[in-house]
């Protein structure tokens, strides 16, 4: 761990999927998943490379992520023994990490880093899970968007962790 990060701002990996072909069906499970700058992750057949209808530009949707502990409260709230991995359909599930609390900032995640830019928006997918799920999750319960700002490759345990420049750390050392 970087010196001078929070340990509350730091995490670990603690599932990675990716969406199907098939609209709805369950995502897929992955050890590991390679993630490309500005496209997303290598693979992902619902956003990798995903345009705006408007602009025809990339989008900044690239990578989904909640929080498991999230997950098993509203499992809990709602009366559910659990909530399986990968069914609230964001790509990254972590432990131990407050994601809201990091939009804005650029985070490092294995080899990679994103940029945390704002909160998921919950689905009519999530009231399929259970009724009631899609708005439990609002507001700010429901995990992060993010994009790719350096490609590189995220496994399952991996660190998450706020991404400070070699100045950003000199600085934070040095008491500037």
């Amino acid at each position: 761990m970087n010196e001078g990060i929070s340990p509350a701002l730091c995490g670990t990996v603690a599932s990675l999927h990716l969406h199907p072909s098939a609209p709805g069906a369950p995502l897929q499970h992955a050890d590991s998943i390679e993630v490309i700058t500005g496209k997303g992750i290598l693979g992902e057949p619902r956003y990798f490379e995903r345009r705006s209808r408007a602009t025809g530009k990339l989008t900044r949707r690239q990578v989904s992520l909640i929080e498991r502990e999230q997950i098993t409260q509203h499992a809990f709230t709602l009366g559910l023994d659990k909530i399986p991995p990968g069914a609230v359909r964001a790509n990254i599930e972590t432990t131990g990490v407050d994601l809201i609390a990091l939009i804005g900032r650029d985070v490092v995640i294995g080899s990679a880093i994103l940029h945390f830019y704002e909160p998921r928006k919950p689905c009519e997918k999530m009231d399929a899970i259970c009724v009631g799920l899609r708005e439990l999750m609002e507001p700010n319960r429901q995990g992060v968007m993010a994009e790719v700002v350096q490609s590189g490759r995220i496994s399952v345990g991996d660190r998450v962790e706020v991404y400070v420049t070699p100045q950003r750390f000199y600085e934070r050392a040095s008491g500037a």
